[in-house]
């Protein structure tokens, strides 16, 4: 329960609404019962009435009946009083008048009923709704404060799930809360009365069989909240697998993989099946169990009632029909109820989910007081840094070099070296194991994120675009920017002339992660996103190294523009795209063993930079 109420928690700003929605569900209740109430001097007026009667039928005797018996002198009083009230706004000596009074009444009761209804639905969609889009902006705020490292450990389809199946099956529980706990219990309270006032007797035997349908419900209860966590995890695999196989489609058809990648979903298409097929059967279990008991309540009602009519005559055939009919109406709001439990612990399941996310701490985290930094001045310096994602297994070891601005770094190394990972430190994707990372003097952890990370631009061999415009993914997140500054970073980024000639030019779209464009003008976007950005450090992941020749001229060409003027730091395979660096820091098992300029670095004999140089080369 601790996790349910940390669920009501964000209901908090919808008091308001929760309040009227509650104030109209003790309305409708109210309507609802007056309805029900009517039928016994509706009866009463048109068959029980004896012929050549001039006097209203006494629908509730002023003194204490046999029926009111177990209630106190005050509430016995209350009621007498009430019931004389009513008799003299409905009976006329003409029983057409009579009978007319009552159909109105009847009407503005179900009118009531039906307004009240109206308002209560439309206001708790509001709170649900609200509730979830609350929910799911948390969490999207929450996951793009996580590191990467978390990212490395979740699968996307898990994640996708949480968010958008997950938090609605949350909110069946507060509708289940705050609509089925509020107004059917209402209900029942309003049809008890009506039932305790013509019968305590009879009431009491309806409700002898309660304590053996909540015995059932509650352990309905526990087994279906053990299995909706099940159900979760099922869309959560079944969500993976769709959205692996829908990214990798291209790598999917070239290797035939269609009939693979078909059983493998049909495989957890099955398993959710069977798991939501077993929760249904369990769930569904409480409803006929309640309608059977209540069935069985009924038929000893119906007997005992009617035993008091025909044979005892404590009770009039218009009150014992008046009581069946508000009995009756008791059986719906019961049985809405015995599914309230289940819907509860499903949410309670879900929101169990949710919260594991929620309550992921982000490793990387802005200090309480962070350091000013408005521009990047002197240099970058790593001091002694060791990092590892797996303990004991460190990936770099004692790394010290320093970066001065407006030089450029060409980070170099064989495969798993590390490269990757040092160049990640810098915009803190990560935080060193030890050591430390500054710029001007100042440790990364004390400044910052957002100021950090303006300060740099990042271009990748794995080019991220969005479902978007050319435009809008050059001047991603610039609200105001110009179109000149677009077309002057296209230009710069040898984009404009590829650009130019797609059938919108600059508000074409070009698909999910750019789908619709080549690999070599995705690199141009990507550029010309950085040269908008205009950064004074700039890091170059391996940005042309999935390029054909022509492509990576127009690319390289790019690049040094971009880079002119600003510190970079350049991780490459391809050993002629760093020659002419302003100095090569060579990289093997997460240390560094190499410094220099390249013509220096090629002519150390036994050196791994002249080795890596010599097999790309053939020399």
């Amino acid at each position: 329960m601790m996790i349910y109420r940390r669920v009501l928690r964000y209901l908090q700003p919808y008091w308001h609404k929760l309040a009227a929605s509650m104030f109209c569900s003790v309305m409708f209740s109210l309507a609802s019962g007056m309805s029900i109430y009517l039928t016994i001097p509706l009866l009463e007026t048109l068959f029980f009435k004896p012929s050549g009667a001039t006097t209203a039928p006494a629908v509730v005797p002023t003194s204490v009946s046999p029926a009111a018996s177990i209630l106190p002198d005050w509430l016995a009083g209350l009621k007498d009083r009430m019931a004389q009230m009513f008799q003299e706004l409905v009976f006329r000596d003409n029983p057409a008048d009579s009978l007319l009074n009552i159909c109105i009444i009847v009407v503005a009761a179900f009118f009531l009923r039906n307004i009240f209804g109206y308002l209560q639905s439309n206001l708790m969609i509001a709170v649900e709704q609200g509730l979830i889009r609350d929910l799911r902006n948390e969490l999207y705020r929450h996951i793009h404060a996580l590191p990467l490292a978390y990212f490395t450990n979740e699968r996307t389809g898990n994640l996708i799930s949480r968010i958008m199946n997950d938090v609605p099956v949350i909110n069946t529980g507060i509708s289940a809360t705050f609509q089925t706990l509020i107004r059917e219990p209402l209900l029942i309270i309003v049809y008890l009365i009506i039932t305790l006032m013509i019968s305590w007797k009879l009431t009491l035997i309806a409700f002898i069989v309660f304590p053996l349908a909540l015995l059932v419900i509650t352990g309905i209860g526990r087994r279906v909240h053990k299995e909706s966590g099940f159900v979760q995890e099922r869309i959560a695999d079944l969500t993976s697998v769709l959205h692996e196989t829908i990214s990798g489609v291209k790598v999917v058809k070239a290797f035939g993989m269609e009939d693979f990648e078909n059983r493998k979903f049909a495989r957890e298409g099955q398993g959710y099946l069977d798991t939501i097929l077993r929760v249904t059967r369990i769930r569904n279990l409480a409803s006929p169990s309640t309608e059977f008991l209540s069935a069985a309540a009924g038929a000893v009602i119906i007997w005992y009632g009617g035993m008091q009519v025909l044979q005892e005559g404590s009770l009039k055939a218009s009150e014992f029909l008046g009581f069946l009919f508000a009995m009756f109406q008791l059986m719906p709001p019961i049985k809405e109820l015995s599914g309230v439990n289940n819907r509860i612990q499903e949410a309670t399941a879900a929101g169990k989910r949710v919260f594991e996310i929620l309550d992921t701490e982000p490793g990387i985290t802005d200090p309480q007081v962070p350091v000013p930094l408005r521009e990047f001045s002197s240099s970058i310096d790593f001091h002694n840094v060791e990092f590892h994602y797996v303990e004991g297994d460190p990936v770099l070891a004692d790394v010290s070099v320093t970066i001065r601005k407006g030089e450029v770094v060409a980070i170099v190394g064989p495969s798993g070296a590390g490269k990757s990972t040092l160049v990640d430190l810098v915009p803190r994707f990560y935080d060193p194991t030890s050591g430390s990372i500054t710029i001007d003097g100042v440790d990364l952890r004390n400044l910052e994120l957002k100021t950090l990370r303006n300060l740099i631009g990042i271009v990748t061999q794995e080019t991220i675009l969005f479902n978007d415009t050319v435009r809008n993914n050059i001047a991603y997140g610039l609200d105001n920017c110009s179109m000149d500054r677009v077309v002057e970073a296209a230009k710069a980024a040898n984009a404009h002339n590829f650009i130019s000639e797609m059938p919108d030019g600059y508000e074409s779209r070009i698909g999910e992660r750019g789908v619709k464009i080549s690999g070599g003008e995705r690199q141009r976007l990507a550029l010309a996103r950085a040269i908008l950005k205009n950064p004074p450090i700039l890091i170059l992941d391996e940005a042309t190294s999935a390029l054909d020749t022509e492509s990576e001229i127009l690319v390289q060409e790019a690049i040094e523009r971009l880079m002119a003027g600003r510190t970079s730091i350049v991780i490459a395979h391809r050993l002629s795209t760093v020659q002419h660096a302003d100095r090569i820091v060579v990289i093997e098992g997460g240390r560094i063993v190499e410094s220099g300029k390249h013509a220096d670095l090629v002519k150390k004999r036994g050196g791994l930079y002249k080795k890596l140089f010599d097999m790309q080369f053939r020399i």
